[in-house]
Parts: structure tokens; C-alpha cells; sequence
């Protein structure tokens, strides 16, 4: 009856996979809500709040946890790359749900309704159950109402996409000429003609070393720059200075005992067979006979299953240990997962269980028991613990005596500082690129002393929130404008800049010199390196432009030369010698090689379209750190 809906029944499944789609959770109330200014980003006139972003990081984090296991670092998400496309994601999703609305693309209730009550999850006994609904809702924080508008949301935003992302062709005969040409090799050997062999002999003059400084005035510039005074509010310090008894100690100890200790952990082997998130129906059946086959065969012989686990599960990060996942707590793998392993017992074997990342049979290996500690073992976590709590309410009420004083007394830190007795603190010279850890890196903070109130009338900034529950307020004590240093400090630095320059123009020349020999038939001018086989996707170290000529060159003469300017600013000499043909692909490979490059191709055509999306709306990002 509603063709998209039940092509589309996954989309529902991966909004349940908190790791999955991080940003569904957190529900549309938090970031239509307009307390407060902290905010990262702004995409057609909405705001994407911290509070969001930064449940995206989590569901980010247990999503990596759970596909790359042991191998899995948290240092991972401090990456700015890795924070950057979780806030653009984030971005996308307004934009597209922005289009949509424009297109005017709806889904019905009725389409919602038969969407929500075929989803899994939500079923007992095969059976729709409006309390396990609400059960499992309200457990991620969350109303009927908030997430059927996210439903209803994410289907607009598929109906949307569907014709960019589910259309790329490419014909047999396309797929085999791709495949042959990026299997071909090619055999080469080289030779590099670098500046450091002719650097010796140059002596830059001083008509050469002028016109370099007069053309490269941008390149030498130094950057507007201030020195600071500030104040730092953090809750850290106040918690390093509260004081705690042991009385407050022992009661608090007997009142959060089960927060102290270690909890349960269980340690289970699995084997994956996964569904791809484009998966049809049948592909999905297939995947889930086969777990279901694994099965049996593991149930007949329970000693087999490390082994049927290196040879058929699809997990690359505990495949080759036998399935083998070591010990985890709750909250640590996705929730069907966990909830089906939690519940087993010693040495048992599951049923198959569904998740996102496909079909698992699972065996609980070993049970490591939660662990009471003692409150003498734990009196410095309590101590800290109860440091916390305390300043946090310190922090609270300060906090805004804090912001009001710096306002209200602008031309001065002094009443601030002695008002929350806080030590003047001073920073040497920064730029609004490069401040100095850990405060004065914050880029609103940055935006704040760069300004002209700031820089001309030396007022405080706002107290400005630069980390959690840490504030800083700043003055400029002192600004130099951007400048240009004279070419007398920096006739050394220019000297080194044009002889190199120069000892680069030799060389090329030089290797344009022995090319044209080469190609006149005198080969023994040269002393070539090892002969190597460079192919397009198997590149032995290449630079894109040096690969890019040697399958460019004729090779209906062997052997032939090229040349091309290197990366190191000299010339490499190229001599093809051999051109190794690709087997003719087998009809399985040249549809496996089909299919990605379909995939490419959709891929390339949706990020077409978003760009154009993305010129239609109004876009900012204030920071991600």
C-alpha cells in the first residue's frame, strides 16, 4: 500500500541504533529551544545547540566502539576532522529537512502509523505493543510525540535524496574498460633531479633578493596581534579548594555505594553476518539464513564456534580471534546486543540476534562479577566526587556575579578579581589564529578581544564560556596592528628563499636538458634506479602528478621517456619500459567492480546536489572545540 514506507522500514531501524544516526536522539524540543547563546552553528536561521552536538560525539563514540572493538581509541573523536563532519552532518540535516519541507514533500499519518508498527523493536510476540513503545522511548529520554517527528522528518529527507541516491547507473561494458584500465601496470624506472645538488653554486643578488620581498609582501606579514589580561572562573579550581570532612565522606560513600566499585562485565564471542544499510529484502533473508544455518551447526557442535567464527563471521575486529570481544559493561555495545548477551548465561549460545550492523550468533563466554569495594579503597574518588558537588553550587552562584561585575565595571578586571578572589592573569602576544592553551584558544573568546571595542576602548569582554563551567573574561592591554618587517630583518630568510628558488630552476632545466637527449636516442646519460610496477591503484609512492604521466605517456614505443617538476621542487626522469595488460575481468568481478562504481557515482551526484543545497541557505559555524 505505501511503496516507499516498506523500502524504507530500515530508516526507522537505524533511527532505534542510537550509534548509528547519533543526532535523532536528542530529541526536537532541545534544539528548538532558545535559552541561552551556546550554540556551534547556525543552518537556514536554526541553531544546532552544544547539548546537540555533543550527544552526536557520544552516539559517535559508541558507535565506533561497537564496529571497531578493542581496536577502538577515544582519542579518536578529539580529532577536529572527526568533530567537524560530526557537526556537518548535523548541518546536512537541517538543510535537507529545510528542502524538503520547500518541495513539498509530506508524509501521512497512516504511512507513520504502519512505518512505527512494523519496526522489531517495538513488537512482542510478533505484535505492535503500544508499553513497549513507550517503554523503550521513554528509556532514551524521549516522548511519542518528539520521535514521530523525527520519523516523519528523516522519511521527508529520503523521499528527497531517494532519486540522487538510488539511481547511478553504469553499463558492463563501462565497468570492464574502468576495471582493465585501473589493474593496468606499468613497469618505470626513475631518476630525480633535486635543487640540493645545485644550491651551492647559487649566490642570490640583491636586485633578486629586492624583487622577492616586493612580490611575496603578503607572505612576510605579520598578523594584528594584542596582549591580554584575563580572569578564569572554573569549577576545576573551585573544586580543588573546597574542603571535605571525613564525616561528609563516610555518609556520602553510604549513600552512592552503587556508584563506586566495579560494575559487571561480561566477555562474548560473536559472529557477524552483516547487512549492508542499502540491503533489499532478499539480501537481508539471505544474510539471516546463513546466521541461522551457523547456528544449527554451532548447536550440534558447540566446541566449533571460534572456529566458524574466523571463517565466516564478518567482523574484521574479532574474526581472527575466534569471534572473541573481550570483557565489556553495559552501555557499551548497541542496545539489542547488549541486551541479549546481558541476559545469557555461562557458555550459553543465542538465538541469532539482529542489529544494525546485521545478524549475530553470540556465546557468552565469561562473567566477571560487579566488585563492592570498601569506602578506605575509594576515599579520594568519594573526596573528589563531593568536591564536585560542592562546586558546582558555588560555581552556579558565582557564575552569573561573575558575568555582571566584568559588564557592569568594564574598564577594569580589578573589582572582578577582588571580588571573587581571582589572580590577574597575563598572556604574551597572540593573533586571532593562535592563541595560547588552554583558555585563549577558544575562537569566541578570540572573535571577542579582536573586536573594536575591545581593541579601541579597552573594555573587559563578556565572561565567555570557553571550556564546561569554565568562564573567562578578558582586556587588551596592548595591540600591534598587522605589519610588514623591513627587508632588512629578513634578508637571510629571503636569501635561503630565492636560492632555493633558483637551485629548483636548474635543476628542472637540467632534466629538461637530459629528457630531450633520451629522446634523441642518447640513453647512458643517465644511471637509472630500480625498475618498479606502478599501477592506478597500487601507486608505489607516486605523486599524483607523476602518475598521471606515466599513464598519460605513448607506449606504443617502448622504451619511452618522460619528465615532470617533482614535489621538491626539481625534475624526475621517467623511462617506461613495459606495459603489463589486465586479465579480462570474470563476470562476478566486473559486476562486484559495477556496483562501486555505482555507489561512487551516486555518491557524487548527492554531493552535487547538497552543494547546490547548501548555496540555497544561510550557513555559519561559530566553533567546534
Amino acid at each position: 500500500m505505501f511503496e516507499f514506507v516498506h523500502k524504507k522500514k530500515r530508516i526507522v531501524q537505524i533511527i532505534m541504533g542510537l550509534a548509528v544516526l547519533p543526532f535523532l536522539f536528542w530529541g526536537v524540543e532541545s534544539y528548538r529551544s532558545d535559552d541561552g547563546e551556546d550554540y556551534l552553528a547556525m543552518a537556514a536561521g536554526e541553531k544546532i545547540r552544544r547539548q546537540e552536538f555533543d550527544q552526536a560525539m557520544r552516539n559517535q563514540q559508541e558507535s565506533m566502539r561497537a564496529t571497531m572493538g578493542e581496536n577502538f581509541d577515544d582519542a579518536m573523536l578529539d580529532r577536529p576532522e572527526v568533530r567537524a563532519a560530526v557537526l556537518e552532518g548535523l548541518i546536512q540535516q537541517r538543510l535537507l529537512t529545510h528542502e524538503a519541507s520547500r518541495a513539498g514533500l509530506s508524509i501521512v499519518d497512516a504511512q507513520l502509523v504502519e512505518m512505527i508498527q512494523n519496526i522489531s523493536a517495538f513488537q512482542e510476540d510478533g505484535q505492535f505493543s503500544k508499553q513497549r513503545y513507550e517503554e523503550l522511548l521513554r528509556g532514551q529520554g524521549m516522548s511519542p510525540l518528539a520521535f514521530e517527528a523525527r520519523v516523519r522528518q528523516e522519511l521527508m529527507r529520503q523521499q528527497l535524496i531517494a532519486p540522487y541516491t538510488e539511481s547511478g547507473f553504469v553499463s558492463d561494458t563501462v565497468a570492464e574498460r574502468v576495471m582493465r584500465l585501473s589493474e593496468e601496470k606499468r613497469e618505470i624506472s626513475l631518476v630525480e633531479i633535486q635543487p640540493e645538488r645545485f644550491l651551492a653554486q647559487i649566490q642570490p643578488s640583491d636586485a633578486a633578493i629586492k624583487s622577492y620581498y616586493d612580490t611575496h609582501q603578503a607572505e612576510f606579514q605579520l598578523p594584528e596581534q594584542v596582549r591580554l589580561e584575563y580572569l578564569v572562573l572554573s569549577l576545576d579550581e573551585l573544586a580543588r579548594e573546597a574542603q571535605v570532612s571525613l564525616d561528609e565522606a563516610i555518609k556520602y560513600f553510604n549513600e552512592h555505594k552503587g556508584e563506586f566499585g566495579e560494575a559487571e562485565e561480561r566477555r562474548a564471542s560473536h559472529i557477524l553476518i552483516s547487512v549492508p544499510t542499502d540491503a533489499t529484502d532478499a539480501e537481508r533473508e539471505a544474510a539471516r539464513t546463513k546466521a541461522e544455518q551457523l547456528l544449527i551447526q554451532i548447536k550440534q557442535d558447540p566446541q566449533s564456534f571460534s572456529e566458524l567464527a574466523r571463517q565466516h563471521s564478518e567482523d574484521p575486529g574479532s574474526a581472527s580471534n575466534g569471534g572473541d570481544l573481550g570483557f565489556f559493561g553495559r552501555d557499551m555495545m548497541v542496545k539489542t546486543f547488549e541486551g541479549a548477551v546481558f541476559r545469557m548465561k555461562l557458555d550459553e549460545i543465542s538465538d541469532v540476534v539482529e542489529t544494525d550492523f546485521g545478524f549475530h550468533v553470540i556465546k557468552l563466554v565469561e562473567i566477571k562479577d560487579a566488585q563492592p569495594v570498601s569506602f578506605d579503597e575509594v576515599s579520594k574518588q568519594v573526596e573528589q566526587e563531593i568536591r564536585k558537588e560542592k562546586a558546582g553550587k558555588i560555581f552556579s552562584e558565582m557564575a552569573d556575579g561573575f558575568s555582571n561585575t566584568v559588564y557592569e565595571q568594564s574598564e577594569s578586571l580589578q573589582p572582578a578579581a577582588e571580588a571573587f578572589s581571582l589572580p590577574i592573569q597575563r598572556s604574551g602576544w597572540i593573533d586571532k589564529n593562535a592563541g595560547e592553551a588552554p583558555y585563549l584558544t577558544n575562537g569566541r573568546l578570540l572573535q571577542a578581544v579582536f573586536s573594536e571595542d575591545a581593541i579601541r576602548n579597552k573594555r573587559n569582554t563578556e565572561a565567555i564560556e570557553v571550556a564546561p563551567n569554565t568562564l573567562v573574561a578578558a582586556r587588551v592591554v596592548e595591540h600591534r596592528p598587522a605589519r610588514t618587517p623591513p627587508i632588512t630583518e629578513l634578508k637571510d630568510k629571503i636569501v635561503g628563499l630565492v636560492a632555493r628558488q633558483e637551485a629548483g630552476a636548474a635543476a628542472i632545466k637540467e632534466g629538461r636538458n637530459k629528457l630531450a637527449q633520451l629522446r634523441a636516442g642518447n640513453n647512458t646519460i643517465v644511471t637509472w634506479g630500480p625498475a618498479r610496477s606502478v599501477s592506478r591503484m597500487e601507486t608505489q609512492g607516486l605523486d599524483n602528478d607523476t602518475l598521471r604521466a606515466v599513464f598519460k605517456a605513448d607506449a606504443a614505443a617502448l622504451p619511452s621517456y618522460i619528465g615532470v617538476p617533482n614535489a621538491q621542487g626539481g625534475f624526475t626522469l621517467i623511462r617506461l619500459s613495459r606495459v603489463i595488460r589486465s586479465d579480462t575481468p570474470d563476470t562476478e568481478g566486473r559486476r562486484a567492480f559495477a556496483k562501486q562504481l555505482r555507489q561512487i557515482l551516486t555518491q557524487e551526484e548527492f554531493s552535487s546536489y547538497l552543494a547546490e543545497v547548501t548555496k540555497r541557505y544561510e550557513v555559519s559555524v561559530r566553533n567546534v572545540d
